[in-house]
């Protein structure tokens, strides 16, 4: 029988880390949508994926984080912004039916 000599050896590559990619995709998806919710969910993802051991110096996800990290802080900001322009407007209001 033959054998397959290299199923057994486990692979040498840095694994990226999940909070890094978490951190991202919170930070993307938060410039659209939610990003009241999503910003800070991509900051504490980015922040706690740095202090990961492999994270910083391996090529684990580093830039994914630290990219996280950027886009929850532009995703507070755009709300900050959107909530001063909304209030110097005279706020919200629902117009329905009539």
């Amino acid at each position: 029988m033959a054998s397959h000599s290299g199923s057994t050896v486990p692979s040498t590559g840095s694994r990226t880390s999940g909070l890094a990619v978490a951190s991202l995709v919170c930070g993307i998806v938060g410039v659209f949508f939610l990003n009241v919710v999503l910003g800070p969910l991509a900051i504490i993802f980015g922040a706690v994926a740095l202090r990961q051991p492999g994270v910083k110096g391996g090529g684990g996800g580093g830039g994914m984080a630290k990219a996280g990290l950027i886009l929850g802080v532009v995703d507070l900001v755009i709300f900050f912004v959107l909530l001063a322009v909304a209030a110097s407007n005279g706020g919200f209001t629902w117009y329905v039916g009539g």
